[in-house]
């Protein structure tokens, strides 16, 4: 949709001076009394102006800009649909209505069923780096065996707003012994909680109590008890957990477990702000004690989050460290290293598609081994560095490619209406092109010479030419442009949907030439240094 804020050459937290200074400027252009002479570009000149009044009324009016800073022009209209409908073509209408009909299906289905999903593939290679001798073995590929493999599965089944069913179902196999277990569980929304029972069968039928109730506007409390029929005899667990709101960003958990012949207590404080993640946890029990420690980092603009943590306890000693990154909108990968005493090095990597969770975990080595520290973090590196550019790279282009392709096909008509309009624009820009000019020429000021805008990596003669318009924006000698896509600017037009895009200015300023080219949502400052 239109960019009030770019076709009026104003930044986003312009003032009312500043709105009211570029409306003034543009009026001068595009006023049908300026143009009375000419039948065509009367006509030409109603229609721009009648955009630069609509642009300045709202940004002039507090309460119509405050809605269009949020909602954008469909929050201006009483019937946004209306609005939408009349500015696309039918091919974009029907495409449109088929993207969300799809997007709707999905999340309807998402939300009926969630469905949750967990493979654990547990992968011995010790025999790689610490190889076993046998004299009676005569193998020469040391062996990389499956020890392990377990599965989890879930789905909700909605029964009314309040009522939910989920069906979820477990299996396993360890050396050779397999066990499974399925249950069926009933969740109840309550005004401050909520509550659930839970049946399985299995390992010796279960039932269970689970629930979670708001204390206070910083405290909750969690709760679950089960009861476990194992060889005729009862076995029962219990849990509880108190969370408390500390600061802002900090939470800080209270939990007691007990359940069977194991049982502890442990307090955990977590810290999560948009940056950083911190957790600290002291657990005191049976047959275990430990006091861990983890921190993340968030890296937004690169889709990457670093974690380190640390573990020290009875058991013995534990680090990791680790790396998740997104590689699509519903997908990310995470490679982690643990490295103690007596667990070895082991690496795990996870795959995260959606709901459903991919896990290897790779053990290593017995013992901590340099060479199997180093393998433990190169090699996923490497890894990903080589599928990034051989694999993910080439089908994101492709798809973009593709999508670039389609946007051209869709919006052929508008653009070109966009290109019309722009040059309209500046054909009636051409008596004040003409003021400009002399006057910079006269005081030796700024003078562009030429202006092309279009597509990144293609020359002069393919791109659309901006020099009139670009000239026209020109004010006592200077240029200002605001990191904002381009092609709203009055004159411009979008000649790449979909791509990259570039502004290229040769200009003269106190009889010198010079040259520059900015991406699309750059800000430009002309002279800008050159004028000290």
């Amino acid at each position: 949709e239109e960019d009030y804020y770019t076709f009026l050459n104003v930044p986003k937290n312009a003032t009312t001076e500043q709105i009211n200074t570029a409306y003034r400027h543009l009026s001068r252009i595009y006023h049908p009394d300026k143009h009375v002479a000419d039948v065509r570009k009367k006509i030409e000149a109603e229609a721009l102006f009648n955009r630069l009044k609509t642009a300045y009324e709202v940004l002039s009016d507090p309460h119509k800009r405050a809605i269009y800073d949020s909602l954008g022009v469909r929050g201006l209209e009483t019937d946004g649909w209306e609005l939408t409908l009349r500015q696309k073509t039918p091919a974009e209408i029907r495409e449109e209505y088929e993207r969300l009909e799809k997007e709707r299906e999905a999340r309807a289905l998402q939300q009926k069923t969630n469905p949750r999903g967990n493979v654990t593939v547990m992968i011995n290679a010790t025999e790689i780096l610490s190889p076993y001798y046998d004299e009676f073995d005569e193998k020469i590929i040391p062996s990389v065996e499956v020890s392990g493999i377990s599965m989890t599965q879930s789905i909700d089944a909605p029964l009314t707003l309040r009522d939910t069913v989920t069906l979820s179902g477990s299996l396993s196999s360890q050396k050779g012994i397999g066990n499974g277990a399925f249950t069926v569980s009933g969740r109840r929304l309550l005004n401050k909680g909520w509550v659930a029972v839970d049946l399985t069968a299995g390992n010796g039928p279960a039932v269970g109590v689970k629930g979670s109730r708001t204390l206070s506007q910083k405290v909750f409390a969690n709760f679950g008890g089960s009861l476990n029929l194992r060889s005729n005899v009862l076995v029962p667990a219990f849990m509880s957990s108190l969370a408390c709101q500390l600061s802002k960003h900090t939470v800080g958990y209270l939990t007691y477990n007990i359940g069977g012949s194991a049982r502890s207590m442990s307090t955990v404080v977590e810290q999560n702000t948009e940056k950083h993640q911190f957790q600290l946890t002291l657990l005191v029990g049976i047959p275990h004690c430990y006091v861990s420690a983890a921190y993340t980092r968030k890296l937004l603009e690169q889709e990457l989050k670093l974690r380190v943590a640390t573990k020290v306890g009875t058991f013995g000693v534990l680090a990791e460290y680790g790396a998740e990154k997104k590689i699509s909108k519903y997908s990310s990968v995470v490679a982690t290293v643990s490295v103690g005493v007596p667990t070895g090095v082991t690496l795990k990597i996870k795959y995260i598609r959606s709901t459903q969770t991919f896990i290897f975990p790779i053990h290593l080595s017995e013992e901590i081994i340099p060479a199997a520290v180093f393998y433990a973090t190169v090699t996923p590196l490497c890894i990903f560095f080589v599928v990034k550019k051989l694999v993910i790279e080439p089908l994101n282009d492709e798809k973009r490619q593709k999508k670039i392709e389609k946007a051209k096909e869709v919006n052929r008509e508008r653009m070109a209406a966009k290109k019309k309009e722009a040059e309209s624009s500046i054909d009636l820009m051409s008596a004040t092109f003409a003021r400009i000019r002399e006057d910079e020429s006269k005081t030796k000021g700024l003078i562009i010479d030429v202006a092309t805008y279009g597509k990144a990596d293609s020359t002069d003669e393919e791109r659309f030419d901006v020099t009139i318009p670009l000239q026209c924006l020109v004010r006592n000698s200077q240029l200002n442009l605001h990191a904002t896509p381009k092609s709203e600017l009055p004159g411009f037009y979008d000649p790449c949907v979909g791509e990259d895009k570039t502004l290229r200015v040769q200009f003269t300023y106190r009889e010198k030439n010079h040259s520059m080219e900015i991406n699309d949502k750059e800000p430009l400052q002309l002279p800008g240094l050159l004028g000290k």
